[in-house]
């Protein structure tokens, strides 16, 4: 196998069609994080970007979008931000692993949400669901099965929908706007969420606000940027921006206003952008990795991504290990610890709370 490494401003149509091709050809690559779109928006925005294009003879068999760091580490493109990595790769391709990251010039590769049917998954790893808004039987089907697993929610969630409009006004949903206001609207709230629960603040860094910025422009059949907003008497409440193939959505960044918290807006949200979703052919809402209460509730399946690295014998692969498996895997023991995560996040939002009264 012949491995050729070029930057993503460097692919020509062919090689667009052909990755397309091969994506649209298994459903694990179904995820817009594997959209030759998605690679070639962040390769305009950062130089470490490459593709490792497979090829077997005279044909390419696949494409490894990934960023090449310091001392030889690859890491998915757009690491962080990301809930679906890896290859996009023809069915029964024989590579080694180990030979490919030499060929793209890397000592290791590391991966959070690796997808499944990858030649790359290494020895060791371990694997994490996914939760999904499975509609293939239909967005109706899909409501029948929410009824029962999370009746409860699904019922709640239904009364203070009416409670809001009774309270404040009538409540309007716009599915796929383009209206660069209402996402600055979203990124603030989520800036916001970041700071309140101790986290990083992703959005304090501009390419990636150049980044969804640029997505939102993008709407082909194949590939879009989605941005869907909730209003109460006018008023912004809740949103998302997510990306879309024609057929799968990508949970990324949902939002809302904190002073209508107790109408559980973003639950209104997201059972609203489901129907509308449904409605434009979307069957699967992939909502990531993580434990979070709303995805438990909205779920009615789920996929499975891989952690883990692939490394070959190199001084760069041995301080990526001292760097970063140790601290991946006290991380991964506390999230799978119901009882340590709670203390965890308990202890994120309280940092949060003391940074945001210093910062104000």
């Amino acid at each position: 196998m012949r491995v050729s490494i070029v930057h993503p401003r460097d692919l020509g149509p062919e090689d667009i069609d052909l990755w397309r091709e091969l994506q649209t050809a298994s459903p694990a690559f179904d995820n817009p994080f594997l959209s030759p779109e998605f690679t070639t928006t962040v390769g305009a925005l950062r130089n470490d970007v490459r593709v490792a294009i497979m090829h077997d003879g005279p044909d390419t068999v696949g494409f490894l979008p990934f960023e090449r760091h310091p001392l030889g580490i690859g890491k998915p493109v757009a690491a962080g931000l990301t809930d679906a990595q890896g290859m996009v790769h023809a069915k029964d391709i024989d590579l080694d692993p180990q030979r490919l990251i030499k060929d793209c010039g890397l000592a290791v590769f590391e991966f959070d949400h690796l997808v499944a049917a990858q030649p790359l998954l290494p020895g060791r790893h371990t694997r994490h669901p996914s939760p999904i808004i499975d509609m293939r039987d239909g967005h109706a089907a899909y409501v029948e099965t929410i009824k029962q697993t999370s009746g409860k929610t699904y019922r709640t969630t239904a009364y203070k929908h009416r409670k809001l409009q009774r309270d404040v006004g009538e409540t309007r949903y716009d599915h796929a706007t383009t209206d660069p206001a209402a996402l600055r609207t979203l990124l603030g709230w989520k800036t916001e969420q970041y700071r309140r629960t101790g986290r990083t603040d992703r959005f304090s860094r501009p390419w990636i606000v150049e980044l969804v910025e640029r997505l939102l422009a993008v709407d082909t059949v194949h590939f879009a940027g989605v941005l869907d907003m909730f209003y109460v008497d006018g008023r912004p409440v809740a949103g998302h921006f997510g990306l879309r193939t024609a057929t799968t959505l990508a949970g990324w960044f949902p939002a809302y206003d904190t002073a209508f918290a107790k109408y559980s807006p973003g639950l209104i949200q997201h059972l609203a952008m489901a129907e509308k979703a449904a409605e434009r052919g979307i069957q699967v809402i992939d909502m990531g990795r993580g434990e979070k209460e709303y995805k438990e509730k909205l779920k009615n399946g789920e996929y499975e991504v891989a952690e883990g690295r692939i490394a070959r014998p190199s001084a760069g692969a041995g301080v990526h290990w001292m760097l970063r498996v140790p601290v991946r895997k006290a991380r991964g023991t506390v999230l799978a610890n119901p009882a340590l995560r709670t203390t965890a996040d308990r202890a994120l939002k309280a940092f949060g709370r003391i940074r945001t009264s210093v910062q104000s």
